[in-house]
């Protein structure tokens, strides 16, 4: 299995950007389609964003497009969210995910494989 350690949320005013991180160590990290959920409290489990292996490729809810970039680096094994232009709403805690499925499968995926721990993100208005 891999393992995913997620890293960069904080609390920031509305407008402001964040950059969160996922390291994975364990299995090879390109046998992996990644993404990023969020869950915000009371509230279910939603896709963010999704990336293929090599890197080309990529998915994004419409609640975030043009404002966050997704990309990875499998040379260290890490994959990044770059959030922009931050919303209140957007206020979750925010989690690292890897699956052996195809990367546009996973915003359908009703159980991914593995899941990092999360990070919180706070945006004030």
């Amino acid at each position: 299995q891999v393992q995913l350690v997620e890293s960069g949320g904080g609390l920031v005013q509305a407008g402001g950007s964040l950059r969160l991180s996922c390291a994975a160590s364990g299995r090879t990290f390109n046998t992996y389609a990644m993404g990023w959920f969020r869950q915000a409290p009371e509230k279910e489990r939603e896709f963010v964003a999704a990336i293929s292996r090599g890197g080309g490729n990529t998915v994004y809810a419409d609640s975030v497009k043009g404002r966050f970039t997704i990309s990875k680096d499998n040379t260290k094994n890490t994959l990044y969210l770059q959030m922009n232009s931050l919303k209140p709403e957007d206020t979750a805690i925010y989690y690292c995910a890897a699956d052996d499925i195809p990367y546009a499968a996973l915003p359908r995926r009703p159980n991914v494989a593995y899941w990092g721990q999360g990070t919180q993100v706070t945006v004030s208005s």
